[in-house]
């Protein structure tokens, strides 16, 4: 399912379209796809492993909304910018199972219903609630930790020991472990301009 979002200080026609799926079985033809410069998809497909809480997506989103509106772009579309450092850390990759699906309206041909039927047509995949608890489920917290060069707020993430009653051992975060996180990473983003 796909949502619109408008972000505060933003034009109203430069609109958000976001939305997540779970169980994704075409990832290497959506990889494939960006990576030949195809025009029709000219999305943000993130690795949602990558990603801690929507609070996070929306800043690297309305820092390439900002950049763009200001031509300060880095990379060849705001698409591409939305991921941020690098397309091999947050990008779609031939495992991604989880994926994150950004689109900005930069043209009035952009509208939600061309953007859902699009890829409803080309993502084999569950849809799925874009909220922070798909966030908690699927965020890899070792690989953000590392990509972001944080260090673990406890010595438990490979020990295994339970910490607060959680077990170290999981694979998905705590809701409290995700908002730690989130601070951190929005700190670091706007400290350094990290997506």
């Amino acid at each position: 399912m796909v949502e619109i979002i408008k972000l505060a200080h933003m034009p109203p026609e430069l609109a958000l379209y976001v939305a997540m799926y779970t169980d994704v079985q075409n990832a290497p033809f959506l990889k494939e796809q960006l990576l030949a410069g195809n025009s029709d998809f000219e999305y943000a497909f993130v690795d949602a492993r990558m990603i801690v809480s929507v609070n996070h997506v929306l800043a690297a989103a309305f820092r390439a909304m900002n950049d763009y509106l200001h031509d300060r772009l880095k990379s060849r579309n705001i698409h591409s910018e939305i991921i941020g450092e690098a397309f091999r850390r947050f990008g779609v990759s031939e495992s991604t199972r989880d994926l994150l699906v950004l689109k900005v309206a930069t043209t009035p041909e952009v509208i939600l219903e061309s953007v859902a039927e699009h890829l409803s047509t080309h993502i084999q995949g569950q849809a799925s609630a874009f909220d922070d608890a798909i966030f908690c489920k699927v965020a890899d917290v070792d690989r953000i930790r590392k990509v972001y060069k944080l260090n673990s707020a406890t010595s438990g993430g490979r020990s295994g020991k339970a910490v607060n009653g959680i077990s170290g051992a999981s694979s998905s975060a705590s809701m409290d472990e995700t908002k730690t996180l989130e601070v951190q990473i929005l700190g670091l983003m706007a400290l350094r301009g990290a997506t």
